[in-house]
């Protein structure tokens, strides 16, 4: 069984209108709730053997949030998957070597949404219960998926991927509160 962690940045600032999309940074609650989420995959014991990370600023300040990580991963930034559709995202998580275990892909809404939606498929939806009808909701900023894929990165397809938990920052007590 292979992992796939799927992180939307955290929330980013509009304060700068001069600012291109790219360029946006995060903001102090998208700070928090990056750092939050940290814990949070350090509790669960998620330690990706590959990052592939969008080149926004935004994302990038996501994972540096993350670090350090127990794992030591291989970190991979993508001009390619800067607001890229889910079916890039496919293409680019089936090119994984075979010899990673988990993999954490920390990009941008829609691609990211739709991707989740994608790997759960309709028969995931339907039994997935709590968590795949939050995540058939929405992926707000900071959010996580964790999935399961039991064949090989190249063969990954739609339906491919069990959903084992979806956490959103306002789940964390450091966030809620």
């Amino acid at each position: 069984m292979r992992q796939l962690l799927l992180l939307r940045h955290a929330k980013s600032s509009w304060d700068d209108a001069m600012l291109s999309d790219h360029a946006r940074p995060l903001n102090a609650r998208g700070r928090q709730a990056a750092a939050a989420m940290a814990a949070q995959m350090q509790e669960l014991g998620l330690a990706p053997d590959i990052v592939l990370v969008s080149s926004a600023r935004r994302t990038l300040q996501t994972l540096e949030a993350l670090q350090p990580m127990e794992s030591s991963p291989i970190i991979e930034v993508m001009d390619d998957l800067y607001l890229a559709p889910w079916q890039r995202l496919m293409d680019t998580l089936r090119t994984m070597p075979e010899t990673a275990r988990s993999v954490l892909l920390i990009g941008h809404n829609p691609g990211l949404h739709e991707l989740g939606l994608a790997l759960m498929g309709p028969a995931g939806a339907a039994l997935g219960g709590v968590h795949a009808r939050r995540l058939s909701e929405g992926y707000p900023t900071g959010a996580l998926a964790e999935f399961t894929i039991a064949g090989p990165w190249r063969q990954l397809q739609d339906g491919g991927g069990r959903l084992v938990r979806f956490v959103a920052p306002r789940d964390l007590p450091e966030v809620a509160a």
